[in-house]
C-alpha cells in the first residue's frame, strides 16, 4: 500500500490516459472531417481522375482512360487560351481595384466619424446578398433603355452586350461585390496597428502621407498578402455572378475559364475535357499564387 501511494503520478498514469485522450480527440474531429472528405476531397480526387478520361454525357456511353490526350488538346485549344486571358484580366483587375477601393473605405471607416457604426453595417451589405441577386440588380442598372446608368449620364449604351464595355462593366460589379470582406479584413488590421507608432512618427514631424507609407502599410503587410491572395483565388474561380450578368457574352468577351469549363461539360457534354480545364486552371492559379507569396515572403525577409 505504501509503495503504491508513494509512486509518483508520472509515466504510468500519463501513459494510461494518453490513448483515450487521442481517441477522444479524433472522435471530436470526425464531425468536421467527414463533410470535408465527402464534399471536398472526394470530388476533387474524382475530378482529377476524370481529367484523364474521355467521359461524355449520354446514356450507355463508355468511358476509357486516355492519359494526357485531354491536356494535349487543351494546349492547342485557342478558345481555352482566350478564356484564360480574359480570366487573368478579370482576376487581376478585380483583385487590384477591389483592394484599392477597400483600403480607402477601411481608412475612412477607421476614423472617428458620426454614424460610423451605421456606415460599417452598410459597407457589408453587398456581402450578404447572393450573387444571383447582385447580378440581377446590376442588370437593371446596366439596362440599355431603363437602366440607372444610362439615365444618369444621358447615354444609350448596351453595357453588357457591347464588345468594348462588357468586360469593364462586369469588372465593376466584381469589385463592388467583393469589397465588403476585403474592407472588413483591412479595417481589423488597421485597428490592430499600435497607436504609439503614429505618435512616434508624429513627433518627428511626419505628415499624413508619411504616416500612411511608413507605419500603416508596413503594419498591414501580412493582412494585405493574405486577403489579396484569397481574393485572387475567389475572383479567378468566379462563375455565378458573370453567368447571371452576361453568360460569357457578347461573343465570349466575358467568358471566364469557369464558364468555359461549364459550357464544355453541360452544354456539349465533354465531362473529361471539362475536368481537364478545371485541373489546368487550378495548377495555374496555384503557380501564380505561389510565386506571389514567395516574392512577398522574400521581400519581407
Amino acid at each position: 500500500m505504501t509503495a503504491l501511494a508513494e509512486r509518483p503520478y508520472g509515466r504510468a498514469g500519463g501513459g494510461s490516459r494518453r490513448g483515450p485522450r487521442s481517441g477522444g480527440g479524433l472522435a471530436l474531429l470526425l464531425p468536421a472531417l467527414v463533410p470535408v472528405l465527402v464534399f471536398s476531397v472526394g470530388p476533387l480526387i474524382y475530378g482529377i481522375l476524370l481529367a484523364f478520361t474521355d467521359a461524355r454525357s449520354g446514356r450507355n456511353t463508355e468511358t476509357s482512360f486516355v492519359g494526357l490526350e485531354n491536356f494535349a488538346e487543351l494546349l492547342s485549344d485557342g478558345d481555352f487560351w482566350e478564356s484564360f486571358r480574359i480570366g487573368m484580366i478579370w482576376g487581376l483587375s478585380v483583385t487590384v481595384l477591389q483592394f484599392l477601393a477597400s483600403l480607402g473605405l477601411a481608412l475612412l471607416l477607421n476614423q472617428d466619424l458620426r454614424l460610423r457604426g451605421v456606415a460599417r453595417v452598410l459597407a457589408v451589405v453587398p456581402w450578404a446578398m447572393p450573387p444571383v441577386v447582385v447580378g440581377l440588380m446590376w442588370r437593371l442598372v446596366y439596362h440599355p433603355d431603363a437602366g440607372l446608368l444610362n439615365g444618369l449620364f444621358g447615354t444609350h449604351v448596351d453595357w453588357l452586350h457591347d464588345f468594348s464595355f462588357a468586360l469593364p462593366a462586369v469588372i465593376v460589379v466584381g469589385v463592388w461585390t467583393g469589397m465588403p470582406q476585403t474592407t472588413v479584413v483591412l479595417l481589423a488590421g488597421l485597428q490592430n496597428v499600435p497607436k504609439e507608432l503614429y505618435e512616434a512618427v508624429s513627433v518627428d514631424g511626419a505628415g499624413a502621407w508619411r504616416r500612411f507609407w511608413n507605419v500603416t502599410l508596413p503594419q498591414l503587410r501580412p493582412v494585405i498578402v493574405a486577403i489579396t491572395s484569397l481574393d485572387f483565388v475567389w475572383n479567378i474561380n468566379q462563375f455565378s455572378l458573370v453567368y447571371v450578368l452576361t453568360q460569357g457574352g457578347p461573343g465570349g468577351r466575358t467568358r471566364l475559364p469557369m464558364l468555359f469549363a461549364y459550357e464544355e461539360a453541360f452544354r456539349y457534354g465533354f465531362f473529361g475535357y471539362a475536368a481537364t480545364l478545371g485541373v489546368a486552371i487550378t495548377i495555374v492559379v496555384l503557380a501564380v499564387l505561389g510565386l506571389y507569396l514567395w516574392r512577398q515572403a522574400r521581400e519581407g525577409d
